[in-house]
């Protein structure tokens, strides 16, 4: 791993402000551009938006970075997916080997695309493909104890850091997180429940496709979970802001996936690096979830890239008060929705530096 600088107390650091001044040139370059104003709908606010981000009049997508996290839940051995845990080890490998959907979909975004495994149930070989954060066999069963220790919930964040700050130095100008885990779904549900304040029957969906029964036991060990871990926990809308912020943090130890966690990681590093974020489906935006509520001005950084088939997204986005680029009923995850959205956000870059402007092309404007 090259050395990309990130300091011991690098949660601490402030998120970055996008560029108001550079928004408001963008906006102004919208009104010069050949077609009615607003007749672009949300690609030209999408364009203005990235130039506040990106410190530039003319947004552009050369680098984006797609990086895939990979962990094992152990809830999953209370039979809450369609899939055996074995699955998550396997899929790390056909990621890598660019047979997975989102692996198809960053060759055709000209994505950089890499695979991190921070813990499925067995240790594979070495791969010189998938980097190894290994963090052991998979969190603990959240139903019978904390998911993760302290160390492991700190570590998986930097870990997400890390490929943050390695892609930004890189020259990433767009970045993307994807998960896979076998019981993932779960842990999101219930870290969206306990932020969210929410029966988890409300967030729980189908995830790899379980039936009615499975659905009904998914929901039942939730929430006895969220009776173990949240019980004595203190109102996350009281109290200061440093013991809010311990209270989010708890959670995601007591309820996280290794994957989840690193995302989190990411995503504040992201807003710290000024780096924009294409968030994909229900488990990246209950990380993006989880750290904007460790970092609230991190949710300028945060681009939703599409609204997934699983019931639980669309509380999560409102929550987020986020409008997703796409709606097309996909629920796999992997990064794969948002990796399909990148094509839109390349767009909305392109119409807005390359169209020419009124007086460029002799068209007369508006009022003329």
């Amino acid at each position: 791993m090259t050395d990309v600088g990130i300091p011991h107390n690098w949660l601490e650091q402030p998120i970055q402000r996008p560029s108001a001044q550079v928004e408001a040139k963008a906006r102004a370059h919208q009104l010069q551009l050949t077609k009615p104003a607003g007749a672009l709908g949300e690609l030209e606010q999408l364009a203005i938006r990235l130039a506040g981000l990106q410190g530039r009049v003319d947004p552009r997508i050369e680098h984006c970075h797609i990086s895939l996290f990979a962990a094992d839940h152990g809830i999953a051995a209370a039979g809450v997916s369609a899939y055996p845990q074995a699955v998550t080890g396997q899929m790390v490998a056909n990621f890598a080997a660019g047979g997975a959907a989102v692996s198809v979909l960053a060759r055709l975004a000209g994505a950089h695309f890499d695979v991190v495994n921070l813990g499925t149930l067995q240790r594979p070989a070495p791969d010189p493909r998938v980097l190894d954060r290994w963090l052991g066999p998979g969190t603990a069963d959240f139903t019978q104890q904390a998911a993760m220790t302290a160390e492991q919930r700190d570590a998986a964040l930097l870990a997400g850091a890390e490929r943050l700050a390695e892609a930004k130095a890189a020259g990433c100008d767009l970045f993307v997180a994807g998960e896979m885990g076998i019981g993932n779904t779960s842990a999101a549900t219930a870290l969206g429940a306990a932020l969210l304040g929410l029966d988890p029957q409300l967030l729980a969906g189908p995830g790899t496709g379980v039936g009615t029964a499975v659905l009904a036991q998914k929901v039942t060990l939730i929430r006895q979970a969220l009776q173990r871990h949240t019980a004595d926990m203190p109102d996350l809308a009281s109290g200061p802001e440093a013991l809010q912020e311990h209270r989010v943090l708890e959670l995601l130890r007591c309820l996280g996936g290794f994957e989840i966690v690193a995302m989190v990681g990411a995503y504040l590093h992201a807003g710290q690096r000024a780096v924009p974020v294409l968030v994909d489906g229900f488990i990246s935006t209950l990380a993006a979830l989880v750290a904007v509520r460790l970092k609230p001005d991190l949710a300028a950084w945060l681009i939703y890239g599409h609204r997934s088939a699983e019931p639980g997204h669309g509380l999560l986005l409102e929550a987020l008060q986020a409008r997703p680029l796409l709606s097309l009923d996909m629920r796999l995850g992997e990064g794969s929705g948002a990796a399909l959205a990148v094509q839109i956000v390349r767009s909305a870059c392109a119409l807005h530096s390359d169209m020419a402007t009124f007086a460029g092309a002799g068209v007369a404007g508006p009022g003329a």
